[in-house]
């Protein structure tokens, strides 16, 4: 008897694992010659409140972890990706892509994880400050992770775009959750399976797929949600997503970039999705007192 293949069956990830859509729908993903490719879960409101008490429940874990050690594990995600770059550069040519590109657009979400593993121990350094005050106190202003951040990923590539607004949040200890490519999914479920063997917490990072239109208001008005990202070029979705985050103060950023450039990697991406605190240390102010030791 001949034997048939086992296919991939593309799942969502949420806390660490690789749960099925609560909904029980999918939509079929098809190549430019109307092949099926895979059939790709469509996340429901339910599952993206998974994912938020997921994030929540990590959060705190996540953002105690002291710099160096999320930077080793950035640098980790990146090693895992490179083990599995042959799988990638094959995914991205089923959606599509020529082997160039495809080749080209891996390794450089390779470097640009390797860029921000870099960055997490340094861009605190970059952006404190020690800040001049008229009593006597020492007042320092330093940079805090926001806490948990949705993400619209970027529509026109599949893999460089979600590495790009996945790594700078988390570098500074957030946890998100992230929306795929509704045209280009299949390496953000993929990417998951390496997150998930890359000693990142469960829950730091969960990835649904679907469509935009139906999860949108839940990513830009659950109240449970500091901030939002949101990376496409639908005009009515971006003045949703603002009025939206208006509404509980949530940050919103909107980015449409080049994600292959260069300028699309810089420490000012993690820095939006920080919060600046301040502190004040009380001092003896030796001078004014004309005091000594």
């Amino acid at each position: 008897m001949e034997r048939i293949d086992v296919q991939k069956t593309y799942k969502i990830y949420i806390g660490g694992q690789f749960p099925r859509t609560e909904s029980g729908r999918f939509y079929p993903l098809k190549n430019k010659k109307g092949e099926l490719l895979a059939n790709i879960c469509l996340s429901s409101k339910k599952d993206f409140r998974n994912a938020v008490v997921s994030s929540r429940g990590a959060f705190a874990g996540w953002s105690s972890r002291n710099a160096f050690n999320r930077s080793q594990i950035l640098y980790r995600i990146g090693e895992m990706l490179e083990g599995r770059k042959s799988q990638f550069i094959s995914e991205i040519i089923l959606q599509g892509g020529n082997k160039k590109d495809a080749e080209k657009e891996v390794s450089l979400s390779i470097d640009r994880l390797v860029y921000y593993s870099g960055w997490c121990d340094k861009y605190s350094q970059i952006f404190s400050s020690v800040n001049p005050v008229s009593s006597s106190h020492f007042n320092f202003s330093v940079p805090e992770p926001t806490g948990v951040v949705s993400i619209i990923a970027p529509e026109e590539n599949s893999l460089i775009g979600l590495v790009s607004v996945i790594a700078p949040v988390i570098a500074s200890g957030n946890a998100c959750i992230v929306l795929a490519s509704e045209t280009k999914p299949l390496c953000a479920v993929s990417l998951a399976e390496v997150l998930n063997s890359s000693d990142v917490p469960a829950g730091v990072v969960n990835i649904l797929t679907g469509k935009s239109s139906e999860l949108l208001q839940d990513f830009s008005s659950h109240m449970d949600v500091n901030s939002i990202i949101y990376c496409r070029k639908n005009l009515d979705e971006i003045k949703k997503a603002q009025e939206n985050s208006s509404l509980n103060v949530k940050r919103c950023f909107i980015r449409n970039q080049n994600w292959m450039s260069e300028s699309s990697q810089n420490p000012y991406f993690i820095l939006d999705t920080t919060e600046i605190k301040t502190t004040w240390h009380p001092i003896e102010n030796i001078g004014s007192a004309k005091a000594g030791y």
